[in-house]
């Protein structure tokens, strides 16, 4: 059980978190903050030393929702050829589920922090390897199974499919249409078809 300390500090975190991704970490005031939480300078402070570690914080739990959402969409099958699918219909969905918490926030936070926060960019970087090894891992499964063909550089097609998925994201929430997310993920199961599948 957490502790009331653990349990405002989860609180906090849970409340500015899409304050963070939406508005950035520069454009993040206190009084945002404050606002938000209904606590004082003090009550934040008192849990987190500055506002970096708070959006850190932030991040990361944001971060780890939606890493967990993408891991239980995987889940819904045992073949890698067929978690490589799921991985695309997992972002088709993407639009809807980003438009609540105020976009995507591996992108934002790339964006953001890319010539602003050098260790807020290197969570954002972190992340982007988090995720593409994981699609590499899913792709060097297939290949051990006879699902994929083994002359395939996994790594390389992993990080084909998260850039192609990347603007797809991007195009969708500034153009404020989700037909390029849909098109895309098209054009990705079509490539693991042709180019990827034993």
């Amino acid at each position: 059980m957490l502790t009331k300390a653990e349990q405002t500090a989860e609180f906090i975190i849970q409340t500015v978190a899409p304050i963070f991704n939406k508005n950035g970490y520069a454009a993040t005031s206190l009084s945002d903050i404050t606002k938000a939480t209904g606590l004082t300078k003090g009550a934040i402070y008192g849990n987190f030393k500055n506002k970096e570690e708070l959006a850190i914080a932030a991040f990361r739990m944001t971060e780890k929702k939606m890493l967990r959402r993408i891991a239980d969409h995987q889940s819904l099958s045992n073949s890698p050829i067929e978690q490589l699918f799921l991985v695309t219909d997992f972002y088709r969905n993407y639009y809807n589920y980003t438009q609540e918490i105020g976009g995507c926030p591996v992108i934002n936070m790339s964006i953001d922090s890319k010539h602003q926060n050098d260790i807020l960019f290197e969570y954002a970087q972190f992340s982007i390897n988090k995720i593409q090894n994981n699609v590499a891992r899913l792709i060097d499964a297939g290949k051990k199974v006879g699902e994929i063909k083994s002359n395939i550089d996994s790594m390389q097609y992993a990080k084909r499919l998260y850039c192609m998925i990347t603007g797809a994201i991007f195009m969708t929430h500034t153009m404020d249409e989700n037909s390029y997310m849909l098109d895309t993920m098209d054009q990705i199961d079509q490539m693991i078809q042709k180019e990827l599948k034993q």
